[in-house]
């Protein structure tokens, strides 16, 4: 009895194997094994904008147009984008703490304790936060709930705050500053403490 409930059990379980590993080929897109009807692959069709033609424009909006116009300006009287500032990495140790910020949403993108080697390399701190080929680990922070307001990707700059716990301070406090986008400006403030491993912000 015992063995056919062993035989019964193999062949339910080799079946199910075989019928997993032809979903599999179907989801790499090959044909099914066991189908029975060819699987229908969808078709799009690239969307193609109907032609302008030269006697649509009205000719004096043309002449309009052109009189107007002037090098580097944009169409259609949009405003010019202004360009985007350049990202930075603001390095800054305390007693216990590496860290590493960037100006792109002022966040922290680099965490080592001084104190505690990794175990991966023994000369260099224990990394908790990273951004890095190998791995993507931040603490990001910015705001929802409008089409337009500063968030993790908006660039920052810092306004103050030095870059090193010196001897006999007990705080360093680092703030970021935003320019304004939808009559908002965005302000990160870092609080760090010595001998502290947490980070007090805001937001």
């Amino acid at each position: 009895m015992n063995d056919i409930r062993r035989t019964i059990l193999w062949v339910i379980f080799g079946f199910s194997m075989v019928l997993l590993w032809d979903q599999w080929q179907v989801f790499n897109g090959h044909k099914a094994t066991f189908s029975l009807r060819p699987r229908k692959t969808p078709r799009h069709r690239p969307l193609r904008a109907p032609a302008a033609s030269a006697s649509s424009v009205p000719a004096s909006s043309l002449a309009t147009a052109a009189a107007s116009a002037t090098p580097g300006a944009v169409p259609g009287g949009a405003p010019s984008a202004a360009p985007s500032a350049s990202k930075e990495r603001v390095v800054v140790n305390t007693d216990v703490l590496s860290l590493t910020f960037d100006s792109e949403g002022g966040t922290l993108v680099h965490s080592a304790f001084r104190k505690y080697q990794d175990m991966a390399n023994k000369g260099a701190g224990f990394v908790l936060l990273d951004e890095s080929a190998n791995r993507v680990y931040m603490a990001q922070t910015g705001l929802i709930g409008a089409s337009a307001l500063p968030t993790h990707k908006t660039p920052m700059v810092l306004v103050a705050g030095e870059r090193e716990l010196k001897d006999g301070q007990n705080e360093l406090q680092l703030k970021f500053e935003s320019a304004d986008v939808g009559g908002v400006k965005l302000v990160k403030t870092y609080t760090l403490k010595r001998g502290a491993y947490d980070i007090a912000g805001t937001p």
